[in-house]
């Protein structure tokens, strides 16, 4: 008898985890947050022709918006097919990114790429490492030439503060419309206005700063195994500490 009670017992617990769980969705930032480092930056700074980095200071200063300056600077790129998928080859995620993201599947948690990179570069490098099937929601990537390229920006939005090529904003709205809650992780000043939207931020880097600094519930990780643990205590409503 006392076995039927605790057999029932852990059921009763795994189920409440499983409805937790379902109120829950994840969206992630590629660059810097599961890759180990800017992929765009490192294309721009291997592939460009000169201009790319006075783009970028106007970009700094205010005087274009985010997707505006990534459309020019990928217009300089100077690369092959080939080429680019050398250099993608080198690219490495967190180690511990695929098991986050089995833990997420194991949980019922819907998980997208959200970025304001580009989608052939993300999912090139995510194919790379069997994480082909997650969805990236990022700037189109086309290649116009042998050698020459253009972003397109499907996620715009005329209504986005910082002219982004992927308003992160809205996608959350959207995904909120499915789901009461949405975590969001990122790392970068494109996180900074979509961190103020989110239910709960795992921050790295400059985006936890500027979550410290505005009172966003949030938590610094280390890294995604440290994520995995994070996560389990955010979906069950336990304490987090910041």
């Amino acid at each position: 008898m006392n076995e039927i009670k605790t057999s029932r017992t852990a059921m009763s617990v795994r189920q409440q985890t499983a409805s937790d769980a379902a109120e829950w969705a994840i969206q992630c930032d590629f660059d810097g947050t599961i890759s180990t480092i800017d992929v765009t930056d490192s294309l721009l700074g291997r592939f460009a022709r000169p201009g790319y980095e006075e783009l970028e200071e106007a970009w700094v200063n205010g005087e274009i918006g985010s997707r505006v300056c990534m459309q020019k600077q990928i217009a300089l790129l100077d690369m092959s097919i080939e080429e680019l998928h050398t250099h993608l080859d080198k690219i490495e995620i967190d180690w511990a990114f695929p098991s986050f993201v089995q833990v997420a599947a194991a949980q019922g948690l819907p998980l997208q790429i959200v970025s304001d990179g580009m989608d052939y570069v993300i999912r090139y490098v995510l194919q790379r490492h069997g994480l082909g099937h997650l969805p990236v929601l990022a700037n189109h990537l086309v290649q116009t030439g042998p050698r020459s390229w253009r972003l397109e920006s499907p996620h715009a939005n005329a209504a986005c503060g910082r002219n982004s090529g992927t308003c992160k904003c809205a996608l959350l709205a959207t995904q909120k419309l499915k789901h009461p809650r949405v975590l969001f992780i990122g790392d970068g000043t494109s996180d900074f206005c979509v961190s103020g939207q989110a239910d709960f931020v795992f921050a790295t880097s400059r985006l936890l700063d500027h979550c410290r600094k505005n009172d966003y519930p949030h938590i610094a990780f280390a890294d995604f195994k440290q994520a995995i643990t994070l996560l389990q205590q955010v979906v069950s409503k336990e304490e987090v500490q910041a």
